[in-house]
């Protein structure tokens, strides 16, 4: 039997584990079901592994039929839900309520399961594979986690790779780009310190919501009129609190909070400085004090083109010349695989999943409720995963 047989063959068993996962979501280190039925299936097929790196982790190793290469890559599946009441327009919604799969790590988790069992099956390759399920990769750094815990000193790899399902593209399809393929992304708060008081009196007050509303829109020029305009960048103001709820008092403070995001390090550097400036000097003019403040965010995850270039070939492989997009826009959402790719050269690739029907749910954006992951690509994520082992290890017969 064919490698794309083979695998074709697992499919049904695959997408039961990806569909058990839906069923059971877990949001940032409370993956207790995933990391269990990982263990539970590494266990069944005799796939040494270790668990707790970043409480929920897994790390399995599988060896080659030869090891004298002496080469070892990783390959990395996140393994976390999101906080979304799922629609329920499918027969394996979740279980939990006010949580979700709404971004497919049911579906990157399956994949790599599929690997592990193919790649240990055959072993055609020559060296070592890692493969990394990672908890929390929605917003609370779980990649950062693994890699403070030791992720790279106690499984030392060549190069890393990672995968994302993509419902903007058709099933059938991969994409790429060398360099920044997803953005870094960082968070603020600025706490808006005035003078509250009568709504028939402003005169004796510091109005915090007028600075806010000031402070909010000077940082929509930061873009436009401080950033160079090939540099993309994005601000967003998200959050904006301020008021007792009463319709006649002038609250004391105001607190605002977003995102920015950016490829380049410079560009990040700079956003972050003027943020703070404009936030603090705004406030000063009316009397009053802005203080922000910025929570760790995510490194732009960045491709090396030795790496992407490698993986297109091997997309090539599985769906022709014609399937294999290696110049798709960068996407401003961020991704923690990026602190991995500041460590070890790798590439992260985009797997379609679109159908042709727009009502489909494999359609449907990610971190909505209405989204699903698309089971009709296990096969192809399997495939690429194992070729990808089989070509950066390759075994000469």
């Amino acid at each position: 039997m064919t490698k794309s047989n083979s695998i074709a063959a697992m499919k049904d068993e695959i997408a039961g584990y990806r569909r058990s996962l839906h069923e059971n979501p877990q949001t940032a280190y409370e993956e207790e079901f995933a990391s269990n039925l990982v263990a539970e299936k590494l266990t069944e097929w005799g796939i040494a592994f270790e668990r707790g790196l970043a409480k929920t982790g897994v790390v399995a190793t599988i060896e080659g039929q030869k090891t004298d290469s002496n080469k070892t890559i990783a390959l990395r599946a996140d393994m976390d839900a999101l906080d979304i009441e799922e629609e329920h327009n499918k027969d394996w919604h979740s279980k939990i309520p006010g949580k979700m799969h709404g971004c497919g790590h049911d579906g990157h988790t399956a994949m790599l399961l599929g690997a592990a069992k193919y790649l240990n099956e055959t072993k055609n390759f020559n060296g070592h594979v890692h493969l990394i399920f990672q908890p929390a990769e929605e917003g609370a750094g779980g990649a950062m986690r693994m890699i403070e815990e030791g992720l790279f000193d106690k499984f030392p790899c060549d190069q890393v790779y990672g995968m994302h399902n993509w419902p903007e593209i058709p099933r059938g399809t991969i994409a790429m780009r060398p360099g920044p393929i997803m953005a870094a992304a960082d968070r603020f708060n600025i706490t808006i310190d005035a003078k509250g008081g009568h709504a028939a009196l402003p005169h004796n007050t510091i109005d915090p919501v007028i600075i806010g509303t000031q402070i909010v829109t000077a940082l929509q020029t930061l873009v436009s009129r401080t950033l160079n305009p090939i540099d993309p960048a994005v601000i967003s103001i998200t959050n904006f609190n301020a008021g007792t709820g009463a319709f006649n008092v002038i609250p004391e403070s105001a607190q605002l909070s977003g995102t920015f995001r950016s490829f380049d390090p410079e560009v990040r550097t700079l956003l972050k400085k003027r943020i703070e400036e404009i936030a603090a000097d705004i406030a000063k003019m009316h009397g009053a004090q802005a203080a922000c403040v910025f929570g760790e965010g995510y490194d732009p995850t960045i491709n090396s083109p030795e790496a992407t270039e490698f993986c297109a070939g091997i997309a090539r492989k599985i769906v022709g010349d014609d399937n294999v997009d290696t110049d798709i826009d960068p996407c401003m959402g961020a991704e923690d695989f990026g602190a991995m790719l500041m460590e070890k050269p790798g590439c992260y690739i985009m797997m379609g999943q679109g159908e042709s029907d727009p009502g489909s749910n494999h359609n449907q954006g990610l971190h909505t409720p209405q989204y699903d992951f698309n089971d009709e690509i296990i096969p192809l994520g399997v495939e690429y995963w194992a070729t990808l082992v089989e070509e950066a290890l390759k075994l000469e017969k």
